[in-house]
């Protein structure tokens, strides 16, 4: 079975905070999208757990923040990867949406 999900007309912005649409969740890996308004943030934070997340930049352009201050640029169509006990932190320089991969899901 192939599961469709519309990511851009399933979750929109909020001027508020962030929003977020959990895309798929499975005992193998789990998807979220988020959508972030400019100047937006995701807090530093990080899991106590061995595992892997990837970020894609489906649109706009932010920082991704990781351990020791680590800063990276990205832009549409950017993936980042990173463990997922590492500490790590996205903030939006433009409206922007992400796709986050978690395996295994947490």
């Amino acid at each position: 079975m192939i599961k469709k999900v519309e990511v851009f007309n399933e979750n929109d912005f909020s001027e508020k905070q962030y929003k977020k649409l959990l895309v798929h969740d499975s005992p193998y890996f789990r998807v979220i999208n988020f959508n972030f308004k400019a100047g937006q943030e995701l807090p530093m934070h990080s899991h106590d757990f061995d595992g892997q997340l990837s970020i894609t930049v489906l649109e706009g352009r932010g920082e991704f923040l990781g351990a020791e201050n680590a800063s990276i640029k990205a832009l549409q169509g950017d993936v980042l990867i990173s463990d997922i006990s590492e500490p790590h932190a996205i903030r939006a320089e433009t409206d922007m949406r992400v796709l986050v991969t978690i395996s295994p899901p947490i």
